[in-house]
């Protein structure tokens, strides 16, 4: 006869309760896990999709993800010329507001160098990559943005060709990629007010082509990918003798990424999940020992008739890892079910969710010790008290 079970069905309600309040600690706790994996998977996402193995930046500067990056748009033309480069391409990322169906939207443009980047790297929920060189848009499913449907951005109008599904960045805007070109355009878009007044302060006519206030044309970045054999360190040192840029490899990039911009969100998720775990503790082990103390006149009854101290032990043992193993899968069904439909991605995966199992049962094991220690100390003589 299995005592726990019994027991458990004597205070069913009570330990429902407890499983369901231990399991929306458990959701909350994959949640915070899954929503920085989530984080960390959206700004990693072009670094690791575009597939360059170097990045030449503005000198002095670590960009252009962890901080901002400028660099001339005949950059690429320098770097193509080092020997052991295979092939170049340029990149912009901004944010950017603008208008869609009657509402303010935000995203974050990308540019891909078009014709070398069509944009066949991106996850695909519909429609195709780019085809031409101007007024074509890749978007993220988060913008809002229709497959088919024109948007105005800067000046010109431009038409949704393609969707992708959960392609955000770091601070969770919906990339929209257009074609390099097309970005600097849209960057470079200035109210008549501003051209006006930029006009005024100059003496003589000022033409379009020499408005101070257009683009200059650079860009953020110059991402390389070496050809096969190539020596990654002879070819940065070259690069690097240039004087007015900085060389970042692929490595080095998501670095920058996981332990400076993100380092400070790392330590705050894991700060809010350690608090989860202590309250969960404190909630498994309050009620095991109220349990127990309950069940005192009973243990005492037990050890009278002879039941061995095992008996005892794997009865509160089991109670407490019934709890744990309950209120993780109600916790695990719960995040199945809200998580897919959260604003921003949460990653859970299998080997934090391996993790956290452990933690519950670690957390049940402590808090059954706590009421395995009082139950130890009861003398059978108490069944008459």
């Amino acid at each position: 006869m299995n005592l726990a079970l019994k027991d458990i069905r004597f205070n069913l309600l009570r330990f429902l309760m407890t499983i369901f309040g231990v399991g929306f600690l458990v959701t909350a706790s994959i949640g915070m896990i899954g929503l920085y994996r989530g984080i960390v998977a959206d700004a990693l996402l072009v670094i690791d999709g575009i597939g360059a193995d170097l990045w030449i930046v503005q000198g002095g500067r670590d960009g252009p993800f962890a901080e901002a990056s400028s660099v001339s748009s005949t950059m690429d033309r320098r770097v193509a010329g080092v020997a052991g480069i295979g092939s170049v391409r340029r990149f912009v990322q901004y944010s950017q507001q603008f208008s869609a169906n009657g509402k303010a939207l935000r995203a974050a443009v990308t540019g891909l160098d078009f014709p070398d980047d069509k944009g066949d790297w991106l996850r695909y929920s519909a429609g195709r990559p780019l085809s031409s060189a101007h007024y074509e848009i890749v978007a993220d499913e988060s913008t809002g943005l229709l497959l088919g449907q024109t948007v105005r951005l800067g000046r010109d109008d431009y038409r949704v060709v393609g969707l992708t599904h959960g392609m955000v960045d770091a601070s969770g805007d919906g990339l929209l990629f257009v074609t390099v070109a097309d970005a600097m355009d849209i960057a470079a878009e200035r109210t008549s007010e501003e051209i006006l007044l930029s006009r005024a302060a100059n003496t003589g006519a000022v033409t379009t082509a020499d408005d101070p206030l257009r683009k200059d044309g650079k860009i953020a970045a110059v991402m390389a990918s070496l050809q096969p054999n190539a020596d990654i360190e002879a070819v940065r040192k070259a690069i690097l003798g240039w004087g007015d840029v900085n060389v970042l490899s692929r490595a080095e990039q998501r670095d920058l990424l996981l332990n400076q911009r993100l380092w400070r969100l790392r330590v705050q998720i894991l700060a809010f999940t350690a608090v989860l775990l202590v309250v969960m503790a404190l909630v498994i082990s309050m009620i095991i020992y109220t349990l127990t103390i309950e069940k005192l006149h009973q243990i005492a009854m037990l050890k009278l008739i002879g039941a061995r101290n095992r008996v005892i032990v794997s009865m509160i043992a089991d109670q407490a890892f019934a709890i744990g193993i309950g209120g993780f899968a109600f916790g695990l069904g719960m995040a199945h079910v809200i998580f897919p439909a959260f604003p921003r991605t949460v990653v859970m995966a299998p080997a934090d969710l391996a993790l956290l199992f452990a933690a519950v049962a670690v957390i049940c094991g402590s808090a059954g010790l706590f009421g395995i220690s009082r139950a130890m100390k009861v003398r059978a003589q108490e069944v008459l008290s």
